[in-house]
């Protein structure tokens, strides 16, 4: 092999209901992403053991972040659309990670921080070393991008690091077998077996606050129904929270500067800009000096007319989970196939007999 094929590789935790900021953050640039490249999308269902162990509901859940890829236009034919568990070789390649990575990389990661909190003796294990789980998700494809956002920048530097150390570490292997690529790690130049992944930036990803306190980020987990549009919402849903989603008594300004220090409105603003696929500048352009009485219809029916139809395809894609899990079926077993010719490859450059 004398170069690394282009790959995108990129998962879903099926914790929640999938909102508005999950569709405009990540799977509407999934969908984008396979027009110009190979693609293989994961529900990654074994994560999702990471921070809470017992799920009553992981199977639906699984399906629910299945249905709203395809709901959204991800095509399951062109592209692989699976959930994890199916392919044991992610947890395989798991655990050989875990011994390429050092105790001192783990510790430094900020999401193990924040959700460990100050009790960190109490964290499970697997919460400490997920992140060379999600190493081996993206290397076990030898996938040469993953689309990321800030909170997963440090995630995949850890997968590049992963990557470097093993090719260092087997280069003599490597090259003994014929298995890599000539590359240069640091000032030395050694044969590796896996890309040093690249981050997929597709523009600045919009940030999608509380329709309830535009301090906070729109989450799956806020007990206000009210502060999130879910992608299964219908259409009087959508208008009913954007109708009362919480906003200040000043009209909306003449220019983008004076959004600073109005959270709500900056929020409202910003959520119809990424709909519309226009500038904060060019809505500001249109409606600035508007009160929000005139604004949040017009943004009303611009969020019906771009996710009323995810919604309804969606619950229809719900009502037929025998289909999901056809599409799972397929995706894992095509991606098992890739897998295990990666492990193939990594058993005999560690030396493991099989």
């Amino acid at each position: 092999m004398s170069e690394f094929s282009p790959l995108v590789f990129s998962g879903v935790q099926p914790t929640g209901n999938l909102h508005l900021g999950n569709y405009l953050g990540a799977i509407r640039k999934f969908v984008a992403l396979q027009a110009s490249r190979n693609c293989i999308y994961c529900v990654v269902d074994l994560h999702a053991m990471t921070a809470q162990l017992v799920h009553e509901d992981l199977e639906d859940q699984t399906r629910a972040i299945t249905a709203a890829f395809l709901a959204a236009g991800i095509d399951p034919k062109a592209h692989i659309v699976f959930n994890q568990s199916r392919v044991p070789q992610h947890a395989e390649l798991a655990w050989i990670f875990n011994c390429v990575a050092r105790i001192g990389w783990m510790n430094r990661m900020t999401q193990f921080k924040d959700k460990a909190g100050k009790d960190r003796e109490n964290a499970s294990l697997g919460l400490l070393a997920y992140p060379s789980l999600m190493a081996a998700d993206i290397l076990v494809y030898r996938a040469t991008h993953v689309p990321v956002g800030d909170d997963q920048k440090q995630h995949l530097e850890l997968t590049r690091d992963i990557a470097q150390k093993f090719n260092s570490d087997f280069s003599a292997r490597i090259a003994k077998l014929s298995l890599g690529v000539e590359m240069m790690v640091g000032e030395e130049r050694v044969n590796g077996y896996f890309p040093l992944t690249e981050p997929l930036i597709e523009g600045p990803a919009p940030r999608v606050m509380s329709l309830r306190d535009g301090t906070k980020k729109m989450s799956k987990s806020d007990v206000s129904d009210l502060s999130r549009i879910n992608l299964t919402d219908d259409a009087d849903t959508i208008s009913k929270k954007i109708r009362k989603a919480k906003t200040d008594p000043e009209p909306l300004p003449g220019d983008v500067e004076g959004l600073a220090g109005r959270p709500e409105a900056d929020n409202l603003v910003g959520i119809y800009a990424a709909l519309s696929d226009r500038s904060k500048e060019e809505v500001i352009a249109e409606f600035g000096g508007r009160q929000f009485s005139a604004f949040k219809p017009a943004l009303s029916e611009l969020a019906v007319s771009v996710l009323s139809p995810i919604s309804v395809q969606m619950r229809r894609l719900l009502d037929d989970p025998a289909y999901i899990d056809g599409v799972l079926a397929d995706g894992g077993e095509r991606a098992g196939a890739i897998a295990e010719k990666t492990m193939k490859d990594v058993r005999a450059i560690i030396g493991l007999l099989a």
